[in-house]
């Protein structure tokens, strides 16, 4: 089968096309024929080594798709040959024409959910539900403010913030990511390429700032998030997508009686399946009936997964980008 391959750590652009063995599922195991696979920022991570977890050399890129099964674990049964599904593998496998999922973490996709939809749920849906629901306990009419809210993680929490009854805030780098956050469903929007974080926050929400911050940005924008939550508020560590992880003058959340939450959904799917399994019975039921969807910014062909990480790479998205094979 045709797979995108790394052979040794560094730039996504060292990324082979090439044929490599179909892969076998262990017993407690699916095998999907891929149809649709999501990228995300943590491949890039993965490929050039810079992510908490390393596979062995040489590995299949990507950690998210959707397909129909083609063969199942021994130990398998709450699914059959030939279901639409969806599944995810923390650190590798999903950049190929077929791709093994543990059964927990493989999850039967409702019919009005189409396949590039459920490529793209796993890592930013279960991110943004594990940290609104989970971590921050986001309550309806609170604040949230969401920073780098049209890429993949942000554009996911956009839309469960407002299916949790939040009021939210998207900061986006653009006027035109600003328009799409607000097609989204987004109540307010903030360029902070061309006004302050702090500032415009605080006017928004009448001077207290916002209750819950979903930042996935990390670098100075963290600091100004410190500077812009309100009272006992929440401020999310999603990620670092600046490439600097900052360190905290840790007398602001003192000032504000506010935490630092950490977001880590991968280790909480590992630690909790169950509850991990329960979110998304919420997710894809919020998708089938249209309540939430992912935004598919654009669509490459699987051979072409170099081009498709750099639009990434390059913060030329507003939504995912999808791998056809």
């Amino acid at each position: 089968m045709k797979a995108q391959v790394v052979h040794e750590f560094g730039p996504f652009e060292g990324l082979r096309y090439e044929d490599v063995d179909p892969p076998a599922p262990g017993p407690r195991d699916v095998l999907i024929g891929v149809e649709a696979v999501g990228l995300n920022f943590p491949d890039i991570l993965m490929i050039g080594g810079l992510y908490q977890d390393r596979p062995c050399l040489p590995f299949v890129a990507g950690a998210e798709a959707a397909g129909r099964v083609l063969a199942l674990g021994g130990e398998v049964s709450h699914l059959s040959v030939g279901d639409r599904v969806m599944g995810f593998n923390l650190l590798s496998g999903a950049m190929a024409e077929q791709f093994v999922v543990p059964a927990d973490r493989t999850f039967a996709l409702p019919d009005e959910v189409t396949m590039e939809q459920g490529a793209c749920m796993a890592l930013t849906y279960g991110t943004g539900y594990h940290a609104l629901v989970d971590r921050a306990r986001l309550a309806p009419g609170e604040n949230l403010l969401i920073t780098g809210a049209m890429g993949g993680v942000g554009s996911a929490a956009i839309q469960i913030g407002k299916a949790l009854g939040a009021r939210v805030i998207a900061a986006v780098s653009s006027d035109a990511k600003a328009e799409a956050a607000t097609e989204l469903g987004a109540d307010a929007t903030i360029n902070y390429s061309a006004e302050s974080l702090k500032e415009r926050t605080k006017e928004l929400t009448g001077g207290v700032g916002a209750d819950v911050i979903y930042d996935p940005v990390g670098g100075d924008t963290f600091l100004e998030c410190l500077r812009c939550v309100n009272w006992e508020g929440r401020i999310l560590v999603v990620g670092f997508t600046s490439g600097r992880i900052p360190k905290a003058p840790t007398n602001l959340p003192l000032l504000k009686g506010s935490s630092i939450v950490g977001v880590f959904w991968g280790a909480y799917a590992d630690r909790d399946p169950e509850g991990n399994r329960a979110n998304f019975a919420r997710l894809l039921e919020w998708t089938a009936k249209g309540v939430i969807g992912p935004r598919i910014s654009a669509r490459f062909p699987l051979e072409s997964a170099i081009e498709a990480l750099s639009v990434i790479a390059n913060r030329r998205v507003t939504g995912k980008v999808v791998l056809i094979p």
